[in-house]
């Protein structure tokens, strides 16, 4: 017997803003280097995750360090060697741009990497610390996923074959690190750190 559901229409009131709220609503300054074309955001996006690929390597190790899984350790040390030729292939896209590879701060990376070592701070070494360590490493891979999924694509558009290889391959390598990352958490680290 096939039964049949029939899903609600919602309709969405389009408001303006009112005249006080637009006043409030302030428009945000466009800064003199502002990017005024595709290939300009994409080098500047370029600069951003190069930083925080550089970044990386300095706080994957730490991470490593602090972990107390073999399995979660032997991911870390996956990734660590995994970034070291990310950053290799960023140069690359630099150096088929013609441009020299530059790294400009990112502060979204910055913030993910402040809050794992928050996190390391504020958890007993052991299974609960290694969750924590997941749950941060897995946020600068989702990070990293949709950064290089968008270069990527503004790659293809300006027909960037170098950058696009690369910059896929390594979207490739980050999305196999976050299924890892996943699988060492739900074997065996999640439910250790449950106190019985």
């Amino acid at each position: 017997m096939k039964t049949k559901t029939t899903a609600k229409k919602v309709t969405v009131k389009k408001t303006a803003p009112s005249k006080t709220q637009a006043k409030t609503q302030a428009k945000i300054p466009v800064k003199k280097d502002a990017a005024k074309e595709l290939k300009d955001l994409f080098e500047d996006s370029l600069k951003d995750i190069y930083w925080a690929e550089r970044a990386l390597t300095k706080a994957l190790p730490k991470m490593y360090k602090n972990a107390t899984d073999k399995k979660l350790q032997s991911a870390i040390e996956l990734h660590l060697a995994e970034t070291h030729v990310h950053v290799k292939r960023l140069e690359e896209c630099f150096a088929s741009l013609g441009k020299k590879a530059q790294a400009k701060k990112c502060d979204a990376m910055q913030g993910l990497l402040d809050e794992g070592k928050s996190i390391m701070e504020e958890t007993e070494p052991g299974a609960v610390r290694d969750a924590g360590i997941i749950a941060a490493a897995q946020k600068v891979e989702h990070y990293e996923i949709a950064t290089y999924g968008t270069l990527a694509a503004y790659a293809k558009v300006l027909k960037e074959k170098t950058c696009l290889k690369n910059l896929l391959a390594t979207l490739n390598e980050e999305k196999i690190c976050d299924k890892l990352l996943s699988k060492v958490a739900d074997i065996t680290l999640n439910s250790k750190a449950i106190k019985k």
